[in-house]
């Protein structure tokens, strides 16, 4: 919607259509599989997504590195365009793509998700890891801090001071964010998603 109305779209001809999410239940045996494949930490802070320039992981991991806490990075995405500007590291641990049935033990296992993106068409990882519990830190003025609802610490992503005074925030209100996120994504049904888009059409058609 930001971005439509930036474009000069009057908000008269927008219909707002969020995508809907579905959390599936996660065992401590599924969450100790994918530590043991990925070799996890006990802690980290988690980033999904393609590996790309507009994914901002450069200042992310230079956001990490400035932060109070002293937690890794787990990268897990397939390699897109252009170059991350990030290496691996002690502290950056790229993971690779990771099946849907492996996501949910993913999200679970994380400290805090981080996503301080420049710009998305949506933002599903936001709302994917709200719906199991995961503190959320994201992008202010981007479709995704629509998508976070109020429930995640918002960042400028062009902002590296910024982004790690975000992290620090999330971790020390974790267990307030957790509540907030799962509120969020349980707010987001798929049949609220088909509902609005055949509303729209209908719409349209008349």
């Amino acid at each position: 919607m930001l971005d439509a109305e930036r474009a000069g779209i009057s908000t008269e001809r927008l219909r707002l259509v969020p995508w809907g999410v579905e959390a599936v239940e996660v065992t401590d045996a599924q969450k100790s599989m994918v530590r043991t494949k990925y070799s996890l930490p006990r802690d980290f802070l988690l980033f999904v997504g393609t590996v790309e320039p507009r994914k901002n992981l450069s200042r992310l991991v230079e956001a990490i590195d400035r932060a109070t806490c002293d937690l890794p990075l787990v990268v897990a995405g397939s390699q897109g365009w252009g170059d991350s500007g990030v290496r691996p590291s002690p502290n950056v641990h790229f993971i690779g793509f990771v099946t849907d049935s492996e996501l949910p033990a993913l999200y679970a296992s994380a400290t805090a998700f981080c996503y301080p993106s420049e710009r998305e068409g949506f933002g599903m990882p936001v709302l994917e890891a709200m719906s199991y519990g995961t503190p959320v830190i994201t992008s202010m003025g981007t479709s995704t801090e629509e998508v976070a609802g109020g429930a995640a610490v918002l960042v400028d992503p062009f902002d590296v001071e910024d982004i790690a005074r975000g992290i620090d925030e999330a971790l020390s209100r974790r267990d307030e964010l957790s509540i907030w996120g799962l509120r969020q994504a349980a707010r987001r049904h798929w049949s609220e998603t088909a509902r609005l888009t055949a509303s729209a059409y209908r719409e349209v058609m008349r």
